[in-house]
């Protein structure tokens, strides 16, 4: 029978682009013991070119161990998993080779790829850690622990070239834990991006995330979403939006403002808009959540009117609020669209994005690779900033969370 493998591979980059390595484990499926790993600084990289580099070292380790084993890949990174198992696109050309090369390593069907938390992908997270402190002092990366003096140098399935090396207890504790071992083994026999140069992905094209500024409904604290009655902004609301505008003009980097099509973010927008000399985009992708029969309700009276309702809303992002409202899936698909459609339109540019607290949260869950249970442990104030930066390979970079200190 052939044997069943867990490749754990991970990358980083120091910059991103920067000084970048990776890491991969291979573990025996039913066993969880370490059977090969690897390491290398690859020089100056994209997390994303680092991240598929230490998917393809951990396969090649795994096919030296069994050329017909069966291969579970687990990663951190959301992007090669949905990449890989075929369910995303491929948008940058620079990574299309790269999974080519991994697909390329076993054959079809053999491999499949789960995504798992960064806590559960400790192991190889360290080795590409590893790898890039040692490439600072200015050595190669060695594993930690050295072969064993006695023993099975190559166990079944195993080629010449690698080694088996036992995990130290410290590691292992009393469970085998795949995200808590430690080993050695084959060094891949090629890599792609080597010592050499790497894409220029080019400068990221950043949105900068203003909420609106406060309505009436804003601090009784009542769902406002897209089909209600589109308040306008209140005195308050209109001296938060000039806030922001002086603040984000004192900066003097935006380059391109859009805003949702709802009366309080067209506002919002106008007053930023204005005093950068720009005209305003209107997308209505990034219009608010249809909340449906609760639009004006407070929290407390949907609790009260509509119970099951809304616990069925809280436990999944499937579910729709009462009366055919839009189910925080649905606005997630809608948002992403949009996020896509603007980066292609403004690429390496700063954009301004006057939104809801919907989509600015869904902006930086989708950009954490993060559950959508994270919408309810974000705060988003009226007139709050926030920043995501999106990079050529598709990766994204969080830079800021409600900043409220134009408002101070």
């Amino acid at each position: 029978m052939p044997h069943r493998f867990v490749v754990e591979a991970d990358g980083g980059s120091r910059g991103n682009p920067g000084p970048a390595g990776y890491g991969a484990v291979v573990l025996d499926e039913e066993t969880g013991q370490p059977l090969a790993q690897t390491a290398e600084f690859i020089g100056t990289a994209t997390n994303n070119v680092a991240e598929y580099q230490g998917l393809i070292a951990g396969l090649r380790a795994a096919y030296a161990l069994d050329p017909a084993a069966h291969v579970l890949v687990r990663m951190d990174s959301k992007l090669v998993v949905e990449q890989m198992s075929g369910r995303w696109k491929i948008k940058h050309p620079d990574m299309r080779p790269l999974a080519a090369e991994a697909a390329a390593i076993f054959p079809a069907g053999q491999v499949s790829y789960a995504w798992v938390p960064r806590e559960r992908n400790k192991h190889a997270d360290r080795l590409a850690n590893e790898a890039m402190d040692a490439a600072g002092r200015g050595e190669p990366w060695r594993p930690a622990t050295a072969p064993p003096a006695a023993g099975p140098a190559n166990p079944p399935g195993t080629g010449a070239g690698a080694s088996v090396v036992p995990a130290p207890d410290a590691d292992l504790g009393a469970s085998a834990a795949p995200d808590a071992t430690g080993a050695t083994g084959a060094r891949p026999a090629t890599r792609t991006m080597g010592w050499g140069p790497v894409p220029d992905l080019g400068p990221p094209t950043t949105f900068v995330l203003l909420r609106h500024g406060e309505t009436a409904l804003t601090p009784q604290k009542r769902f406002s979403g897209s089909t209600g009655s589109d308040p306008e902004l209140s005195p308050v609301g209109l001296r938060q939006a000039e806030h922001a505008a002086a603040a984000l003009a004192a900066r003097g980097t935006i380059e391109a403002v859009v805003t949702s099509p709802l009366r309080r973010c067209r506002q919002t927008a106008r007053a930023v808009a204005d005093r950068l000399g720009l005209d305003v985009q209107v997308d209505a992708g990034l219009r608010e959540t249809d909340f449906g029969a609760w639009e004006g309700l407070t929290f407390a009276e949907v609790r009260e009117r509509y119970p099951a309702d809304l616990t069925t809303w809280l436990d999944s992002p499937k579910a729709a609020p009462t009366g055919g409202g839009e189910s925080f899936a649905a606005v997630a698909h809608r948002v992403a669209a949009a996020r896509d459609a603007l980066i292609e339109r403004h690429p390496g540019r700063t954009v301004l994005v006057v939104t809801h607290v919907t989509p600015i949260k869904t902006l930086v869950r989708l950009a954490l690779g993060a559950p959508p249970e994270s919408l309810f442990r974000m705060e988003l104030s009226a007139a709050s900033l926030s920043a995501v930066a999106y990079f050529g390979d598709g990766n994204a970079s969080l830079r800021l969370l409600n900043d409220t200190s134009h408002l101070r």
